[in-house]
C-alpha cells in the first residue's frame, strides 16, 4: 500500500503544469476526457511510476471550485493510495462509518473516494489496479512519457490540521498501516502521510508534497530561476514541494 498519485486543484491548470514540467523535467502523459463528468479538466504527469495530477474546474458549482474558494486559492486536493486488497479496504471504510462519495466499479480500476469532511484534510481515494503496475487514470501509454533525469518518485505528503493527531487517527481508521502512539505520521510501504499544524491559517488541507529526487541542487537552481522559491521553499499551485 502506497501513495500512487497526488492532486493539485488550480484556477489555471496549464500554468501550474508548465511550472511542474520546467522544474522537474517531467511530461504530461494524459488529459482525461472522462473527468468532465465532474466539471473538471486535468493533466497527469508521471514521476517514475507515481503521478502528479493538476485539475481545474471548467463548470460552475463544482466541489473543486468550492474548495478553491474555501482555502483561498490553489492547493493540494486529493491523496490517492493504491491498496493491496480493495475489498478489505472498503470494509475498513464501512467499519469506520466514513461515507463513500464516488466509486469506480471498473474491474481493471476499482476506486472509492471518501467523504472529505468526515475524514478531514483531503479527498482520500483508495484504488486497486489490474494489473497492479498499470494506472488507468493516466491512460494506456503513460510509461512512454516517464522522464527520471531529475526525479524518482513521490515520497509522501503533508496534511495540515488544527489537531494533527486527531486527524491522523481518523485516517488510520481506514488505512491498515503503522503509526507510533503520539506521532503524527502514518508509514505506508515506501511512502508516508505526515500530519502537521495549520501554520499558514488556510485551514485543514494538503500543504506539501514530498518528492524523491536525483539532483536536488539542480532542482533548487531551476526553482530560483523560475521564481518558485518562497522563503527558501519551493511552492507551486499552493503546495510546497519538499525534496529528499
Amino acid at each position: 500500500m502506497d501513495i500512487r498519485q497526488l492532486v493539485i486543484v488550480a484556477h489555471k491548470r496549464d500554468e501550474v503544469v508548465e511550472k511542474l514540467c520546467n522544474l522537474f523535467e517531467i511530461n504530461v502523459a494524459y488529459y482525461d476526457p472522462g473527468i468532465i463528468h465532474f466539471g473538471l479538466e486535468n493533466a497527469l504527469l508521471p514521476i517514475g511510476n507515481t503521478f502528479l495530477e493538476v485539475i481545474s474546474p471548467v463548470q460552475e458549482n463544482t466541489t473543486a471550485g468550492r474548495f478553491l474558494d474555501r482555502r483561498g486559492g490553489d492547493g493540494g486536493y486529493m491523496v490517492i493510495i493504491q491498496v493491496d486488497d480493495f475489498a478489505s479496504s472498503k470494509k475498513a471504510v464501512e467499519k469506520a462509518s466514513i461515507d463513500i462519495v464516488f466509486e469506480s466499479e471498473d474491474p481493471s480500476a476499482r476506486a472509492i473516494h471518501l467523504h472529505p469532511k468526515q475524514l478531514g484534510g483531503a479527498i482520500l481515494s483508495l484504488d486497486s489496479m489490474d494489473p497492479p503496475e498499470s494506472w488507468k487514470w493516466a491512460g494506456d501509454n503513460w510509461i512512454e512519457k516517464v522522464d527520471t533525469t531529475l526525479v524518482d518518485s513521490i515520497a509522501g505528503v503533508q496534511v495540515q490540521s488544527s489537531d494533527p493527531l486527531e486527524m491522523k487517527n481518523r485516517w488510520l481508521s481506514v488505512l491498515p498501516s503503522t503509526a507510533k502512539e503520539g506521532e503524527s505520521i502514518i508509514n505506508l510501504d515506501h511512502t508516508d502521510i505526515e500530519f502537521t499544524e495549520d501554520l499558514d491559517k488556510r485551514g485543514n488541507g494538503v500543504s506539501a508534497f514530498k518528492i524523491k529526487v536525483k539532483d536536488k541542487e539542480e532542482i533548487y537552481k531551476r526553482a530560483k530561476v523560475l521564481n518558485l522559491l518562497i522563503n527558501h521553499e519551493i511552492e507551486i499551485g499552493g503546495v510546497k514541494f519538499l525534496l529528499s
